[in-house]
């Protein structure tokens, strides 16, 4: 979508990524390291201060210890965490279950290792987790359990509750989580975001997984790491080490810096939430129908109200025609027969003035 928006010389809500600056202080701590020499290999597990600043970071957020030496990985993406993960764990024939809509990783990983995927699908409009439906689906071959919150692609969030249900349900297996949690400070109308890593029966069995590129506007750095027990973590190091042993140097050496500083990302929800609410003024002078979204930079509208077309093809026609990309729903399932929503999904993580001119157009609708 981002490749037709740019044919078409369209406004470019469809993929996730800002299109505001990137924090100059932060600029100024990679140039500072680039100049100070840190420019080649940083060790493979991550540049041990940086290991140690997120350490604190968890433990200011959460209230939990972790390891910086033996449970914190910096990965070159939350991608690479998420891939590391799956092939550290998952063999041939075992079963992992996905929440669909899903990120489109985690299928081609899973069947990488010959894995089988089995699925739950996410109903409109509340998108919320089926544990019914997850106890009827795990077996003695079930491996893992990957899930997101925030959610991409539709920006629901995991409750206290949601948590504590799955912990309940995983009591006595060795059934392993990935909890992909990118959009951790991107969480709105006074909630507190979720993690694994609150609930101890869980994180002993989970790989959390964060993003520095979603937290501060840079994600064409591919900086992330993940949080792990130290076998766990162990496995995944062996993955990371021969997919790229070790990510780029000076800009672990600037977050480490950065990351001193709480107010660098303590309020981060308030900016966007700021976007989210501008939008969602926006649109309310048009005919998509929509729910506030309650995480992620991402709003999802239903466009029922003006046309029968299936998403992908709305998506195609709004963004020649119309002017405006955004991303289909439908993708995001495994079978894309299972959705019939008309909901699109849009990216407010943009200037201002990116919104009201999107936004200009779709009101013509």
């Amino acid at each position: 979508m981002s490749a037709l928006a740019q044919k078409h010389n369209a406004i470019n809500l469809s993929q996730g990524f800002p299109d505001f600056k990137v924090n100059e202080t932060l600029i100024k701590e990679v140039t500072k390291a680039m100049n100070s020499n840190f420019n080649q290999y940083a060790p493979m597990a991550g540049f041990m201060p940086l290991r140690e600043q997120i350490a604190q970071k968890i433990e200011k957020m959460y209230a939990v210890t972790s390891d910086p030496n033996t449970e914190i990985t910096v990965l070159s993406g939350a991608s690479e965490g998420i891939f590391a993960a799956i092939a550290a764990t998952v063999r041939e024939n075992d079963e992992v279950i996905i929440f669909e809509p899903a990120y489109d990783l985690y299928v081609p990983a899973i069947e990488l290792q010959g894995g089988i995927v089995r699925h739950i699908s996410l109903s409109a409009p509340s998108f919320r987790p089926d544990f019914e439906q997850l106890k009827r689906l795990i077996s003695p071959k079930t491996r893992l359990i990957i899930f997101n919150t925030p959610h991409n692609p539709t920006g629901t969030t995991w409750t206290r509750e949601d948590l504590q249900t799955l912990d309940s349900l995983l009591g006595g297996s060795q059934i392993l989580i990935i909890s992909d949690e990118v959009y951790e400070h991107l969480i709105f109308d006074n909630q507190k975001h979720q993690s694994v890593l609150s609930y101890p029966n869980l994180k002993k069995r989970s790989f959390a997984v964060f993003s520095f590129g979603k937290t501060f506007h840079a994600t064409g750095w591919k900086v992330g790491y993940v949080v792990a027990p130290k076998k766990l973590t162990a496995e995944l190091r062996k993955i990371h080490q021969y997919i790229t042993f070790s990510t780029v140097t000076p800009i672990q050496v600037a977050l480490a810096e950065f990351l001193k500083n709480e107010d660098n990302y303590i309020h981060l929800a308030d900016f966007y939430q700021e976007k989210r609410d501008y939008l969602c003024k926006l649109l309310a002078q048009t005919n998509f129908s929509f729910t506030p979204t309650q995480g992620t930079y991402f709003q999802l509208v239903d466009y029922s109200k003006i046309s029968d077309q299936k998403d992908t093809d709305f998506a195609i026609w709004l963004t020649e025609k119309i002017g405006v990309a955004s991303i289909p729903i439908s993708p995001f399932y495994q079978n894309s027969a299972n959705n019939s929503s008309k909901i699109l999904r849009l990216c407010f993580a943009k200037n201002n003035e990116t919104l009201e001119q999107a936004v200009e157009k779709l009101s013509k609708l």
